[in-house]
């Protein structure tokens, strides 16, 4: 039979998601926590790879077993072997012709900037700081060149094994949020939010476009200079890549027919 996981994970202390020969990656926790419960080996695929440093909050993966079990079961059972900063939220029983990645329409990112004159601490690596005031209608109006179907080559990795750099940007939201307490209003603290879903991601994609939204944002750059730099499809022409702390992959979208969830508790906690 063939298994639906949700995971969520903190990704602070792991090389990503992919399985590495030195075993400290999310996937390889997942999979050795899976084999226990299981009592076989058990390899997955998931609908999206992270970087390290990452988290996720409804990565999806699929794997085949024999091993008949309910599916509350593959959540408590999997959980008790996995350490605590990473848990499946559902296991569902899918046909065998769901596909993790290629059954999923689009995935949705979540990147969250703390902008504050002082470095996060008990945030740190669960945001992205920046400590200069940032213009939110120049960072909205540079998104609105990014949307639809391009050639995002400048936003792409050298070590991106994707077979076309043409994806399908569905939208960019940028929200701010201030700060609720007395102390950071006074130095001028918020919480950007920054939301994007697109039929795929190039690696580090969202973190170099994060880059220039903030080059944008700071005044550095015009918001016009985001259409220069997609359409020079070169990553030279694109500002340095971002920090992975506070991208969070939120999920991929799946068809009604599959009867997966769409989002998890927690899903809405970020600022």
């Amino acid at each position: 039979m063939r298994i639906a996981l949700g995971v969520s994970y903190n990704g602070q202390t792991y090389n990503g998601w992919q399985s590495q020969t030195n075993g400290n990656t999310v996937q390889d926790k997942l999979e050795a926590a899976l084999g226990r419960f299981a009592t076989h080996s058990i390899s997955t695929l998931c609908a999206g790879r992270t970087d390290s440093g990452v988290h996720g909050l409804m990565q999806v993966v699929h794997f085949d077993t024999a091993v008949q079990r309910p599916e509350s079961a593959w959540v408590r059972g999997t959980n008790s072997f996995l350490p605590p900063d990473i848990a499946v939220q559902w296991a569902r029983a899918v046909p065998d012709a769901f596909h993790s990645r290629a059954c999923a329409t689009s995935r949705r990112y979540a990147y969250v900037l703390l902008q504050s004159p002082v470095r996060p601490s008990v945030e740190t690596g669960r945001v992205g700081w920046v400590f200069n005031a940032l213009d939110g209608d120049a960072m909205r109006q540079a998104a609105r060149y990014l949307i639809g179907e391009h050639d995002f080559s400048s936003f792409r990795a050298s070590a991106c094994q994707a077979l076309s750099p043409v994806k399908t940007l569905h939208r960019l939201d940028i929200t701010r949020r201030s700060v609720a307490d007395s102390l950071h209003r006074e130095m001028e603290c918020c919480y950007w939010r920054f939301e994007f879903e697109g039929s795929a991601f190039l690696h580090h994609m969202v973190r170099n476009i994060m880059g220039c939204l903030v080059a944008i944002g700071d005044g550095s750059y015009a918001p016009e200079w985001m259409a220069q730099v997609l359409a020079a499809r070169s990553r030279d022409a694109a500002a340095p890549t971002f920090s992975p702390h506070g991208l969070y992959f939120m999920g991929p979208v799946y068809g009604s027919e599959w009867n997966l969830p769409d989002r998890v508790p927690g899903f809405d906690w970020l600022p």
